[in-house]
């Protein structure tokens, strides 16, 4: 059963090495994330994993390392060759250790393939999870993807969605609508909501910011 849960996005820039001069505009994400990993480890769960969109769905052990080397500097977060996606290596450097585990999911898994890992993950067993992810990239003229108006509904569904743990609605996003919105966090959000099925959670919206206009939520489900 899943017994608590945060949500946080995974920004390269988060990281202060690689913020440079960009760091005290990102200064309160990455208290609002420390907060959410807080009350992850507050739940004091049995199994504590981090999700993550990747290329393909695989499970990767606890000592699985990480590099930032493709976004400009070699910031390294475990030992041994670099492995991880960037969503579970930044999941990593949030947690400051080892968590027991990690779950990428293909940023192309359909919505019943992410419902039904979700409940796989949360069978038997008292479970954590920290959900790595960034909702839209296209929320103004200077996104990454440059501006779609149908960003801003769907960012604010998101939020919305976080803030009230309405699995539903988060069962329901669409691969292809996520994908034309450059929103990376879709899958994770999904199987969440498989690992949330039957839990009693309380809510909490930390924060919702969009800086470089993607659109970031950082939320604890508790």
């Amino acid at each position: 059963m899943l017994v608590a849960a945060a949500v946080c996005p995974h920004p390269p820039l988060i990281v202060p090495e690689l913020a440079g001069a960009a760091a005290p505009e990102l200064d309160g994400l990455r208290a609002a994330c420390a907060d959410a990993v807080a009350a992850l480890r507050a739940a004091a769960p049995d199994l504590l994993l981090v999700v993550g969109g990747a290329e393909t769905t695989q499970v990767y052990g606890p000592r699985a390392a990480g590099s930032l080397a493709p976004w400009g500097v070699d910031v390294r977060v475990g030992e041994g060759d670099p492995v991880l996606p960037l969503s579970l290596t930044i999941g990593r450097w949030l947690l400051g250790g080892e968590p027991d585990g990690f779950q990428a999911v293909a940023t192309e898994a359909g919505p019943e393939e992410c419902r039904e890992l979700g409940e796989r993950l949360a069978a038997g067993v008292r479970l954590a999870l920290l959900v790595m992810a960034d909702g839209s990239a296209k929320l103004t003229g200077k996104s990454p993807g440059y501006l779609d108006p149908a960003a801003e509904p769907y960012q604010r569904g998101l939020v919305k969605a976080l803030a009230e743990a309405d699995l539903a609605a988060l069962a329901v996003l669409d691969p292809g609508e996520a994908d034309a919105l450059w929103a990376a966090g879709r899958a994770p959000l999904q199987v969440l909501a498989g690992a949330a099925a039957g839990a009693e959670l309380r809510p909490e919206l930390v924060l919702e910011c969009a800086p470089y206009g993607v659109g970031y939520a950082v939320a604890v489900w508790s």
